[in-house]
């Protein structure tokens, strides 16, 4: 039994007491959920790419009985995943570079990188300042270190701006790149890096992007084959998360890694975006049914209103719930985030008319 803890800092991406590992592999046998978008499944392959409209098999389970899920997306990128964490690396003739070393994971991603190259990992990009996403940094440059390479780590300034500003005792960005259209060259490779004008889950969030490979990296804003995690995964200002959905989409990315969930395409994205359709349009049934003060206490037996309106949203996202579990309710995750997400919605459809 191994416990993940996430940093005090970050909002609502706890996985704790996850089983991994040869016992886990014999006891466990969890029905899968349904995909979102009508995905063909295959098995993983560390040598076979996907195609467009396939995912990887059995994901839910794979994360509890695995060490490790790892399945090539294109010629030259793989998608990375262990206890529900992602991210993605890219295997070039003189080294790797690696997006987000994410917590826990440090050992697991070079012994992922092992399976597909014996080159070091030359190059990490860290896509935004949460330390769940990048905390294995050490692990990974000590062990380039070793092998006589001396890693160079590249953010968008606004990240890195970030970073100093929290003080943080992560290894700091040796390079940096503009956050709105930035781009560097790793081996004559072109990435580059989109940063959102307005951006839901940080302010240093942005997607980057390998053209020649078509895929795009992007941690917190989409799970792909999954229903948004709870509370928009810990999106900072949601009410941005439709408009950053929209602009995911806009850019040109066939393949996508989104930190957590499958690996995603654009069918994620409309299945994303017409959930956020339907969810406001169960909030605004909700608030036509839902009375005011429905679940807070008695006025009279407190001397504050504080309870009045928490109380109201969650009986919102409770009933919207509810209007969405027809459609929606065999998703995976529906039964956690989706009460969660309504409120959040109430809140923004209240706030903003």
């Amino acid at each position: 039994m191994k416990k993940i803890f996430l940093n005090t800092t970050l909002l609502g991406l706890m996985y704790l007491n996850i089983s991994h590992g040869a016992n886990a592999q014999s006891t466990i046998d969890i029905p899968e959920a349904p995909s979102t978008v009508n995905a063909v499944y295959v098995s993983q392959s560390s040598n076979k790419a996907l195609n467009p409209s396939e995912k990887i098999d059995r994901l839910y389970n794979r994360n509890l009985q695995q060490e490790y899920v790892l399945q090539r997306m294109t010629e030259h990128t793989y998608f990375f995943q262990s206890q529900f964490y992602g991210t993605m690396f890219y295997v070039g003739e003189k080294g790797v570079l690696l997006f987000d070393p994410v917590e826990n994971a440090g050992e697991k991603i070079l012994k992922a990188i092992s399976e597909v190259t014996k080159l070091p990992v030359t190059t990490i990009v860290y896509s935004h300042a949460h330390a769940d996403h990048i905390s294995s940094a050490p692990v990974i440059v000590e062990a380039s270190k070793k092998a006589g390479v001396k890693v160079r780590i590249i953010s968008s300034d606004a990240t890195a701006e970030l970073l100093n500003r929290i003080k943080s005792k992560l290894p700091k960005p040796t390079e940096t790149i503009p956050f709105k259209n930035g781009s560097f060259n790793f081996e004559g490779v072109n990435v580059q890096v989109h940063g959102f004008k307005y951006a839901a889950h940080t302010a240093d969030t942005g997607v980057w992007l390998i053209p020649s490979e078509k895929v795009a990296h992007i941690p917190d804003l989409i799970n792909a084959d999954q229903l948004p995690y709870w509370g928009f995964a810990g999106a900072e200002v949601p009410l941005y998360f439709e408009e950053n959905l929209k602009e995911l989409k806009s850019l040109n990315w066939v393949f996508l890694s989104g930190g957590h969930g499958n690996v995603g395409s654009k069918a994620d994205v409309d299945f994303y975006l017409e959930f956020l359709k339907d969810m406001k349009q169960a909030v605004g049934q909700s608030y036509g049914v839902v009375q005011w003060g429905v679940g807070a206490p008695d006025p009279q037996k407190t001397n504050s209103h504080m309870a009045q309106l928490p109380a109201y949203l969650d009986a919102i996202g409770n009933q919207a719930t509810e209007y969405l579990r027809p459609k929606y309710g065999q998703y995976y995750g529906f039964e956690t985030s989706v009460p969660k997400n309504g409120e959040i919605t109430a809140l923004l459809m209240y706030a903003y008319q």
